[in-house]
């Protein structure tokens, strides 16, 4: 299924974050709140992200890409699993409400490989269904399980941040490497049970 997706034209479109779009693609998703880097950190990662972009401007390889993976999307995983923020997912309440809303429109949408809740982000291997597009379910996930959180928190105000990260599985290995990282993100990052939410489709 994986390897099938790669046979159509890639999309690439662009915000802060560069996407790349494939229909019948299966997807790593990565989404956290809006809390979860501190300012200072975030702004250093942004200037050495523009630096590094004046230097390989688009269109991209694909060896240039996995270099922006690498370089960029370890270091913010790594801050993530720090457990910077309020941490709201870690509340069992709340973390359902996401649970649900990433559920929800499973094996008719959408098809939800895997997924782990940890206490400030998510990582998800996902794959949209028919004429459905990710953009347009990431938002549906995020608006829904915003408004319930906010709600059961008595708050107000942005609870994720507003860009997801995305990335196209381009192999069986690739896919096996995520689904491992899914599986082992809570033990690396020292959680115990019952502080995060671990999905793997049967």
């Amino acid at each position: 299924m994986v390897v099938e997706s790669l046979s159509s034209e890639v999309k690439i479109r662009s915000r802060n974050l560069p996407h790349w779009t494939r229909d019948g693609a299966v997807y790593w998703v990565t989404f956290r709140l809006a809390d979860s880097l501190p300012q200072e950190k975030v702004t250093q990662l942004k200037a050495v992200r523009e630096e590094w972009l004046l230097q390989h401007p688009e269109p991209w390889s694909v060896e240039v890409r996995r270099e922006y993976g690498t370089r960029f999307t370890k270091q913010v995983q790594a801050w993530l699993d720090a457990g910077y923020g309020q941490c709201y997912l870690a509340r069992p309440d709340v973390r359902a409400e996401v649970r649900d809303c990433l559920l929800r429109f499973d094996g008719v949408r959408v098809r939800l490989h895997s997924a782990v809740i940890m206490p400030n982000h998510v990582h998800a291997v996902m794959e949209p269904l028919g004429e459905h597009q990710l953009a347009v379910l990431l938002k549906g996930i995020k608006g829904a399980s915003a408004r319930l959180a906010n709600t059961t928190l008595g708050r107000a105000g942005v609870f994720w941040m507003d860009e997801s990260y995305d990335r196209i599985v381009r192999s069986e290995k690739e896919y096996a490497y995520f689904l491992r990282y899914i599986r082992e993100n809570p033990v690396k990052a020292g959680l115990s049970e019952g502080a995060y939410w671990l999905y793997f489709r049967e």
